[in-house]
């Protein structure tokens, strides 16, 4: 298959190398597209508000800088998927909207499934403008502005993009700033010591090394973003090492940052990765909010703490931190991950927007300043390694920009865009997509257990991978009971971090929502579900029930109208995941029904 040929939502469109603002994006855009539109600049409006109306024949977009573009782009999928265009002013939710991507400089991306990096290689920046060109249309397109371009687990030569590498830099960002995009660098916090000696934030020496390297980023890129810092967590250096706390670390590089208003994005994935398997007292989901709870009000003003939508890690399911809904001093930006690490590695189907609206029922608005996610991009055919796994790039964007958008309405806009299916098999394709999530849940980890991966790569079931490991991630499955106890009576204490009416939902089994029931509760195998099954009869059927979803949207996929380069890749991609939904149903099974002792009550296959 030749490069660049998988088109992902939008149409291709001749490349175009002399655009230098987002309105020169979107002449271009209705040029090729065959609409006609007056284009409306206002600098009256937001920076990224639009407004589309239509009389008399003619459709006029009006628009901030970047909102002129994307109001264009609104059109065009307005136009195509036959959706009405939007009433009145338009403005997204959080003015920030950003894609983390954890590539390496070696071409490598940590937690990759789409291949290699589409802009790294051999230690340099080395990349096709022209497919660039095409990836920043795709972000643009649904609302998306940040782009942080390297991994948080910053590595050599890494550093050097801040240093001798800033003229690569720039012409990097040069190619994004067309479409709004702007660009953010992950730092490392103790890259001072190999000029200073130090990286203590209390340092004199150390804001003024900081604040000369951002006098020198600065000239070389005036619109750079933000930094952006994971600091005490997997071995990373951090404050921690001085005997200093995460907000004098942030707020040291958030001061060498201001004078030119840049921005410190500070990760809150913190906790001690070296945890005994014996000790029962220490709770990893604990940790992030006893380290930043305390802190609460004292992070400048130019801070922004990016905190993982879980207590965990990215897990098939688990609760939303407490620190989103606890935090009121601090500016927060909730984290996502698009990359499919823990969900399916972008080879087994899994539409995300529907989790994601979960945490947003849950999480204010106003409790948020922007958005994230960890990017699921590579340089692959299919930029996004699976053709569906694009509909969570898209839903993200969407969502990022409007979280009231229900996950149905992301669906169908994407298949009609994608696809221009008839009616009967964008209904067929849509309900998959919206199944995806639950289907997968119940063939892997129901009832929030979590953690049963092979360790390292995260992907396929082994009950006790990480059950002796010093990641802090156990289930204690044992002949009589499974789960962490998590209530404050006589387990750990982690359900009281909770502001009520929380904390008292998920501090009684009777109350805690099912769907979390393990995550927060060590339960014996006979303990009866509201529907009266026990919960070792529950887990045996979802794992069944989850095998037989795969098994029939198979059948639903093999019979939809892909284009030829979608349908091999979906089809190979299915293929694999009932292979995997078998492995996961039957390991699972088998591993708990030799705990337990009890068998299914439907006499199903399981081995022995």
């Amino acid at each position: 298959m030749n490069q660049h040929t998988i088109r992902l939502w939008l149409e291709d469109i001749p490349f175009q190398s002399s655009a230098e603002t987002p309105l020169d994006v979107a002449r271009h855009e209705l040029s090729c597209s065959g609409l006609a539109a007056s284009l409306v600049p206002d600098a009256g409006l937001e920076r990224d508000a639009y407004e589309i109306t239509a009389a008399d024949g003619t459709v006029t977009i009006r628009g901030g800088s970047t909102g002129i573009l994307y109001g264009t782009y609104r059109y065009l999928m307005a136009s195509r998927s036959g959706s009405p265009l939007p009433d009145g002013i338009q403005k997204p939710m959080y003015p920030d909207r950003m894609i983390n991507c954890w590539d390496n400089m070696n071409g490598v991306i940590e937690r990759g499934y789409s291949g290699p990096s589409l802009w790294f290689r051999d230690g340099r920046l080395e990349y096709s403008a022209e497919r660039l060109q095409k990836l920043a249309r795709l972000l643009a397109s649904c609302g998306l502005n940040v782009l942080c371009l390297n991994n948080v687990n910053v590595h050599q030569p890494a550093q050097h993009l801040i240093t001798d590498m800033l003229g690569d830099l720039a012409r990097f960002a040069d190619l994004f700033r067309p479409y709004g995009i702007r660009i953010m660098v992950s730092v490392d916090f103790s890259q001072p010591i190999a000029d200073i000696g130090t990286a203590d934030p209390v340092a004199p020496e150390v804001l003024s090394w900081w604040s000369e390297v951002c006098d020198h980023v600065y000239a070389a890129i005036p619109d750079l973003y933000r930094f952006l810092v994971k600091a005490d967590s997997e071995h990373r250096p951090g404050p921690n090492a001085y005997g200093r706390t995460h907000a004098e670390g942030a707020n040291m590089l958030a001061r060498a940052l201001k004078k030119h208003g840049g921005t410190l994005v500070w990760r809150c994935f913190v906790y001690n990765c070296q945890q005994d398997w014996r000790d029962t007292a220490t709770d990893r989901p604990r940790a992030a909010w006893e380290i930043y709870q305390p802190l609460d009000g004292t992070f400048d003003d130019n801070v922004i703490l990016q905190i993982k939508h879980g207590p965990y890690d990215f897990q098939v399911r688990e609760p939303v931190s407490p620190l989103l809904l606890t935090l009121k001093k601090t500016r927060l930006c909730m984290e996502l991950q698009l990359a499919q690490e823990y969900t399916g590695q972008q080879k087994d189907l899994y539409f995300m927007p529907p989790m994601w609206q979960e945490l947003f029922s849950i999480v204010p608005a106003s409790n948020l300043c922007a958005m994230a996610a960890v990017s699921n991009l590579g340089a692959e055919d299919c930029m996004t390694g699976h053709p569906f796994a694009s509909a969570n790039l898209f839903g993200y964007g969407l969502l990022a920009w409007d979280t009231s958008i229900s996950p149905e309405a992301c669906a169908r806009l994407w298949i009609r865009l994608t696809y221009h299916f008839v009616e009967e098999d964008e209904n067929r394709l849509s309900t998959i997509l919206l199944e995806s999530r639950s289907a997968y849940e119940k063939y892997t980890t129901p009832l929030a257990l979590g953690w049963m991966v092979e360790p390292g790569i995260h992907y396929g079931p082994s009950p006790e991978g990480y059950e002796y490991q010093a990641w802090g991630t156990y289930h204690r499955a044992n002949r009589d009971y499974v789960g962490i106890d998590r209530c404050s009576s006589h387990g750990t204490g982690y359900a009281q971090q909770y502001p009520a009416p929380f904390n008292d939902l998920y501090e009684h089994p009777e109350s805690c929502p099912e769907n979390l029931l393990l995550f927060f509760h060590r339960l014996p195998y006979t303990y009866l579900m509201k529907d009266g099954r026990t919960l070792i009869q529950r887990y045996y059927d979802d794992h069944f029930e989850g095998y037989a979803w795969v098994e029939h949207a198979k059948e639903i996929l093999n019979d939809l109208p892909f284009p030829a380069d979608h349908r091999a890749i979906i089809l190979a991609k299915i293929d694999q995941q009932l292979a995997n939904a078998r492995e996961w149903r039957d390991i699972v099974n088998t591993y708990f029904h030799r705990l337990s002792g009890i068998d299914d009550c439907q006499h199903r296959k399981i081995y022995d």
